[in-house]
């Protein structure tokens, strides 16, 4: 495979050549044999320089240009790159007129590159760089495409050096909330002094929130890695964060059968489990990159001001500044994880319920990710082990509890989707003159979901506050023997646990199977 690519670009090469050669010849013709534009008559050579002059700066721009993104190039893979590219042969002299960027068309082609690239102490392998073919639609050329992936490139090389930076350094970047929870807080002006904002000013009318968070998670930086790249199984690890994602372009695939190096786009739709919360859609960038042996980095950062992806909204309500986690393998099997939240959002579109909970991090901040990510990583360490809880007296089999996750799992996603009304269903919302502005009542069509008989499914979510602790509220409402007070399904007695299905050391992170008593029925 490998001699192929060098092949193909040897090919490449000898037509950047041949053109550049034919180029040449045309601008000999051209002096040697002038000819006047308006009558076609001979020309004094006089009446041309000025013309052979706009020739030969829109020949130098053109290199200039591509030698800058062969630069950057050479930076992202870590040795230089030759500047010879692929353009085609022009057609005929007039495509070397002044002006005539669609001459160097050839940057729209298919081209896969393997270049030799060094990520960090030791790690030495050759990067595939896929340029899939230009698909930004008419008026765009292969060169405008080839300067909007050199920003790109410019701009994930800027990205993950910043999360590093944010990741590695403490005070004074980074300071202990004043309230008492320990958590880490910005400093913006220290930011500001240390980081030139990589995707522009800040928008009016949005504020920032960024938090910091380290923690051991049972998982190894390889495994976590191809969780992250991969959109269906990042969304499966953080079900109640992520409403809907998907990858729309791959840039490179990493190198060496690895993802060290791999650039992707993304897409996704972020939630907070409130119908006062809006949902963050976001077009990023992901990169990931290996520092060290055991060493990794995933950063992401908006691309909103470079261009408007397909999948873009309309309006943008949030940007996301360099984020993501730098990931460490520990001996004992576990990671150290630091993950860094930093983003930008329009705060008028968040109830004022919600605002000091955004504010704070515990939305979309990085203690939410790490918390997540610990619980997730604890319930599939469980799942693998042969061992049974002790509080699992019913003796399910590896396959029965499978089942009840993959149930359960369904379950979560529907309430989610309820709630937050993400594009993942199409929701219809309800207008009704007696119903609060703070509750959304929706409907949706239900034609084919797993679960779900045909018909109008209808959500009503509201958010309201209580003068209890979370952990009071959870312990009464995960209690079956209280449910009914609060459940109609528990007929007015206690419900009796039939299946228990532990997902963590804490004995409410869980799945249980509930039935109601048979003295419960006998009283309809």
């Amino acid at each position: 495979m490998k001699t192929q690519l060098e092949r193909h670009e040897n090919s490449l090469l000898r037509q950047e050549n041949d053109k550049l050669r034919a180029e040449n010849m045309s601008i000999r013709d051209a002096m040697r044999n002038p000819i006047c534009t308006n009558c076609g008559g001979p020309a004094i050579i006089g009446d041309i320089s000025l013309e052979e002059q706009h020739l030969r700066i829109e020949n130098a721009r053109l290199k200039d240009e591509l030698d800058r993104v062969c630069a950057l190039a050479g930076k992202f893979l870590g040795r230089p790159v030759s500047s010879m590219g692929p353009p085609p042969m022009p057609n005929s002299s007039l495509e070397l007129g002044v002006g005539t960027i669609n001459g160097f068309g050839g940057l729209s082609s298919t081209v896969t590159t393997t270049l030799p690239a060094d990520f960090g102490t030791g790690i030495s392998n050759a990067l595939p760089v896929v340029m899939p073919p230009n698909r930004s639609g008419p008026g765009v050329t292969g060169l405008d495409r080839s300067i909007e992936r050199s920003m790109f490139l410019e701009l994930a090389l800027a990205a993950m050096d910043e999360l590093v930076k944010m990741a590695q350094t403490d005070e004074p970047l980074w300071i202990r909330s004043f309230e008492g929870s320990g958590r880490q807080v910005l400093n913006h002006e220290e930011y500001l002094r240390t980081f030139t904002p990589c995707i522009g000013l800040k928008p009016n009318g949005f504020v920032t929130e960024a938090s910091r968070e380290t923690g051991m998670v049972i998982i190894n930086s390889l495994a976590l890695v191809e969780t992250l790249m991969d959109p269906n199984r990042w969304a499966e690890m953080f079900p109640c964060m992520i409403a809907r994602t998907a990858t729309t372009d791959v840039i490179s695939s990493g190198m060496g059968g690895t993802r060290n190096g791999a650039l992707q786009l993304m897409h996704a739709e972020l939630q907070v489990l409130s119908p006062l919360v809006p949902v963050r859609e976001v077009n990023f960038l992901r990169f990931c990159k290996q520092h060290a042996e055991g060493v990794w980095a995933v950063v992401d950062v908006s691309i909103d001001t470079i261009r408007e992806t397909s999948g873009a909204p309309a309006f943008v309500n949030c940007r996301r500044l360099p984020s993501g986690c730098v990931v460490q393998d520990m001996p004992n099997g576990y990671s150290k994880v630091t993950w860094v939240e930093h983003a930008e959002y329009d705060e008028s579109q968040v109830h004022q319920l919600y605002k000091p909970l955004i504010i704070s991090g515990m939305g979309f901040g990085a203690q939410r990710w790490v918390a997540t990510l610990q619980r997730q990583c604890e319930c599939l360490a469980i799942l693998m082990s042969t061992s049974v809880s002790a509080r699992d007296h019913t003796a399910i089999t590896a396959g029965g509890r499978r089942s009840m996750l993959k149930l359960a799992q369904r379950m979560t996603d529907n309430f989610c989707a309820g709630v937050c009304a993400s594009t993942v269903h199409k929701w219809n919302k309800l207008n009704a003159g007696n119903v609060d502005e703070d509750v959304r009542v929706m409907t949706r069509k239900s034609v084919d979901d797993p679960g779900e008989p045909p018909g109008i499914v209808l959500s009503a979510a509201t958010s309201v506050w209580l003068p209890v602790s979370p952990q009071r509220l959870f312990n009464f409402l995960r209690d079956e023997r209280l449910r009914s007070e609060w459940d109609i399904l528990s007929n007015g007695g206690p419900m009796q646990e039939m299946a228990h299905i532990a997902k963590g050391q804490d004995h409410g992170n869980c799945v249980s199977l509930l039935r109601a008593s048979v003295s419960n029925l006998s009283h309809l």
